[in-house]
């Protein structure tokens, strides 16, 4: 098997994906349970993710959810993929993730990110506009700022400041360029477009500046894997996120995740089947080893050291079960 896999580490990204037939409630809780069961199987991290006004998603308080993800697990690693650092002081996300690592130390990561609501009512609500990730960049530096007692006011962040908490820079947009001027880890996403994700690393890699918080550039490339018995049965778990994801780009609006079976029984407008179409491509999914050598290829492509696995579906226990099967294709390696 392959030696890429092998020296790769495995990662989990969990968006509390609402379902059909079941409320927010029961997603945050769906949550916490996944990660409990991805710790059993060795995973490195669990993150949990920000989005606001967004009915299908129930995951708006990173910070909030982190803390009830560690409560609930013992040694595995947990933090935000990300916090959305525009929508918030960043005085007030340092002393948040200082409460966390105080909580449980040396378990706590802190993802950042620049988005700034998907909506203009929701950058509204957030008191934001487009131009509000233009400021990214000075945000990032404030907050890591506080962790060194650097403050631009002269106040002080408890209990963050003098505590090592890493931070990785979720690379959208300009996010590579920010990553490297700062000399943090970067995640990057969308396996669907490999050319442009490895741009971005290239990038990366090129403008790097070692810092106190890396001393060599580190990439953790995330997205969809999927794994079951058949193929087939690897693409119906995919089918409620592609399905959403197409209802979004032609309505306007993200639902929860319908179950499989009420997808394909739909009848659809040219252009609804044209992006659910396209959303069912480019992911890894398979077989054990279909997704083996996918992952051979796409950690080859990279040079990634990390894979952050963001799947959602209907099915938990679909979900669990291709988990478990990652997690299986990985110690075989």
């Amino acid at each position: 098997m392959s030696s890429a896999i092998a020296s790769a580490r495995f990662s989990v990204l969990d968006r509390s994906r609402i379902r059909e037939g079941y409320g927010g409630a029961q997603a945050l809780r769906d949550t916490v349970a996944l990660a409990r069961e991805v710790e059993d199987l060795g995973y490195l991290r669990f993150w949990v993710s920000e989005h606001h006004g967004v009915p299908g998603v129930a995951g708006s308080a990173p910070t909030v959810l982190a803390a009830a993800v560690a409560g609930a697990t013992r040694t595995i690693r947990v933090g935000t993929g990300g916090v959305m650092l525009p929508n918030h002081r960043p005085l007030v996300v340092a002393e948040q993730f200082g409460v966390l690592e105080s909580l449980f130390p040396g378990r706590i990561d802190m993802g950042l990110g620049r988005s700034v609501g998907f909506t203009d009512g929701v950058r509204k609500a957030l008191g934001q506009d487009k131009e509000g990730a233009d400021a990214f960049a000075d945000q990032l530096a404030e907050l890591l700022g506080w962790f060194g007692g650097d403050s631009p006011t002269g106040a002080h962040a408890y209990p963050a400041e003098g505590l090592a908490v890493p931070p990785f820079v979720l690379a959208m947009g300009e996010g590579a360029e920010i990553a490297a001027r700062a000399g943090l880890p970067m995640v990057i996403g969308d396996l669907r477009d490999r050319e442009r994700m490895r741009r971005g690393i290239d990038h990366y890699r090129a403008r790097f500046r070692p810092s106190a918080w890396a001393s060599e550039p580190y990439v953790v490339v995330s997205g969809t894997v999927a794994v079951a018995a058949t193929p087939e049965a690897a693409r119906r778990l995919l089918i409620p996120e592609a399905w959403s994801m197409a209802y979004s780009r032609s309505h306007g609006t993200f639902p929860p995740l319908p179950p499989a079976g009420r997808v394909e029984a739909r009848t659809m407008t040219a252009k609804e089947r044209g992006f659910y179409e396209s959303g069912l491509t480019g992911h890894l999914a398979g077989t054990e080893e279909q997704v083996a050598d996918g992952l051979e290829t796409l950690l080859k492509e990279t040079g990634a050291q990390e894979v952050l696995v963001t799947t959602s579906t209907h099915d938990r226990e679909g979900l669990l079960d291709s988990y478990r099967r990652l997690a299986a294709v990985v110690r075989a390696a």
